[in-house]
């Protein structure tokens, strides 16, 4: 059994998209350690894996990783799932090798430097992206599931259940996710009609509920008006909320991969971002808008009475 500890992407949605390329390494028997940020440990509570949240500036973050690495023994080696030069400083500076994409000129950091598959000029998703530099290290040639299927604790279900018993929300339940953090090249990442589909939604008697992330309770409640906003929680709470709702409507955002990556049922609206890298994974998510440019309202709410037809 060889210890690995793998830089996780620093974003929620690339770290779901890379659960596919953790379960490859696991099975194949590395023993991992998640290195990243702090919620790490709640997005995937429901795995053996230890988690190493790192923080602070370069001399913290390598004096961190020395420590760890040294207390899993010599044999304790580094996979970079990110594509950072800093990233891959980190692990130098701690003084053990990391394997790793030869991206950002730190071929010289890595032990050994993978070449960027071919594929990705012509428009690699993620999930392949991440899952391909884990066969590279295995030494396989398999795909990647259809399915990410993210493991939620049954504490992160129980904890759900009450945060919806507390707010008075009845099953079944709809998700509405109308928050995407930050621009994509000078645009808006948020679908405008969240309000009026949260209205319409409940004038049809469905329960609809959002739960915000840290800061974003006041941005959500100004669109959904009419929707239970449920109190800020950990991520694996919250991905236990979205594996137990009826359907969730989400931007191309962290809370869309998360609902993929649980299963759940999802219409992920794109406007500005580039579907065929990032779009959430699995037979479950209805895709609707694309980098072009925003959908018809009409084009998304046909798409939520279809699912809601089916379900």
């Amino acid at each position: 059994m060889s210890p690995l500890f793998v830089r996780l992407p620093n974003h929620l949605g690339d770290a779901c998209m890379s659960a596919p390329a953790l379960d490859l390494l696991a099975a194949n028997g590395f023993v991992l350690t998640l290195v990243g940020r702090a919620w790490a440990r709640d997005l995937f509570a429901a795995y053996p894996w230890a988690t190493l949240a790192l923080d602070g500036d370069w001399r913290k973050r390598a004096s961190s990783l020395r420590a760890s690495l040294g207390a899993a023994g010599p044999a304790a080696r580094g996979l970079l799932l990110t594509n950072s030069f800093s990233s891959a400083l980190d692990f130098f500076l701690a003084r053990r090798p990391a394997a790793g994409y030869a991206t950002d000129g730190r071929r010289w950091l890595l032990k050994p430097a993978f070449e960027v598959p071919l594929k990705w000029a012509t428009g690699m998703h993620m999930v392949e992206y991440y899952y391909r530099l884990a066969t590279d290290l295995v030494g396989t040639s398999s795909q990647p599931p259809a399915q990410l299927d993210l493991k939620v604790t049954d504490a992160g279900r129980a904890r759900a259940r009450a945060v919806l018993a507390a707010a008075g929300v009845p099953a079944p339940y709809l998700v509405l996710c109308p928050v995407a953090v930050g621009m994509h090249r000078g645009r808006v990442k948020a679908w405008d009609g969240f309000g009026r589909l949260c209205d319409e939604l409940r004038a049809q008697g469905q329960a609809v509920v959002a739960c915000p992330g840290p800061g974003e309770h006041a941005a959500v409640a100004a669109v959904l008006q009419d929707a239970a906003i449920l109190p800020s929680t950990d991520v694996g709470t919250f991905a236990a909320l979205l594996a137990g709702s009826r359907l969730v409507v989400a931007n191309d955002s962290g809370p869309g991969h998360v609902a993929a990556a649980v299963g759940a049922r999802l219409i992920s609206v794109f406007g500005v971002t580039e579907p065929t890298r990032t779009r959430p994974w699995g037979p479950a998510v209805t895709l609707v808008g694309s980098e072009r440019g925003w959908p018809r309202y009409e084009e998304v709410t046909a798409a939520v009475a279809a699912a809601l037809s089916s379900v």
